[in-house]
């Protein structure tokens, strides 16, 4: 550990040096990053009002509903070989993870070749095995497919992380909250933040749970219901705010060209 300490300060210094040379340079770096991003021949799919913030990232077999938003530093990736969909006026939140399992847990116990030795073959890549016409190895304990859905009216809080699981409409996902893979959060529920959501749990429609691992705490009345669906029409007002003021194309070169103006060399970061 004391190596690994020796090399993380060593690598750190190198880093602030080179960044400081730079700016004693007089150089300014301005950034390409790509917020969508094909995988695989995948790219993601989104309607003319959808907003993808500069900063996120948006990769492959990914289904961005009408008015659904994706914030600044989160990571929605389905590079897996399955899907994710995020519904009408659903958000992913800032730094939040929406990604998917590339293949059941127990995808190589449950691959009929594993255990042949004169077989090269591996399961390990989720690829899945064709026995009898149909595959073994690509399903959750369920018998589903490890995708992930977000239906309508959906939050996901900033900093929570979604792995191939299921959630229905008019859903509010606090702050920092774990859903695990094969778990499913039906309509009308509300996660306090912090919660986690174990694997191949059910969390049944219309009450509010939390904890870790998550308890349910009350019912939910008329009132917290509708403010689940107003919190997502609010997100999306601000998500229409945030859309104008970025071009379709990004706005890198906008920076760039105020660089040029003010006389300034610059290179890409």
């Amino acid at each position: 550990s004391a190596n690994m300490s020796s090399r993380a300060i060593i690598g750190r210094g190198l880093r602030e040096t080179g960044a400081a040379l730079k700016h004693a340079s007089g150089l300014e770096v301005f950034t390409r990053h790509r917020p969508k991003m094909a995988f695989l021949n995948q790219k993601p799919f989104e309607t003319n009002d959808t907003f993808i913030a500069p900063t996120a990232s948006v990769i492959g077999n990914v289904t961005n509903w009408d008015e659904s938003s994706v914030w600044y530093n989160a990571v929605v990736r389905a590079d897996s070989g399955f899907p994710i969909t995020i519904g009408f006026l659903s958000n992913v939140q800032e730094g939040a993870v929406v990604t998917t399992l590339s293949s059941a847990k127990d995808a190589l116990d449950s691959d009929p070749l594993k255990n042949n030795a004169a077989s090269t073959h591996t399961n390990a890549t989720g690829d899945g095995v064709v026995v009898a016409k149909g595959e073994v190895g690509k399903v959750l304990e369920t018998g589903f497919p490890p995708v992930t859905h977000i239906g309508h009216y959906c939050s996901v809080g900033s900093g929570s992380v979604l792995i191939s699981c299921r959630v229905d409409d008019f859903v509010d996902v606090g702050d920092k909250c774990t859903i695990l893979e094969g778990a499913w959060v039906e309509s009308h529920v509300i996660l306090e933040p912090g919660s986690v959501v174990p694997p191949y749990t059910r969390i049944p429609s219309g009450g509010r749970w939390g904890g870790n691992p998550i308890k349910f705490i009350e019912e939910l009345g008329d009132g917290a219901k509708d403010g689940i669906k107003k919190k997502a029409e609010g997100r999306g007002v601000m998500a229409k705010e945030h859309a104008v003021e970025f071009l379709p194309v990004g706005s890198s070169y906008l920076h760039l060209e105020d660089l040029e103006r003010e006389g300034k060399a610059s290179i890409q970061g």
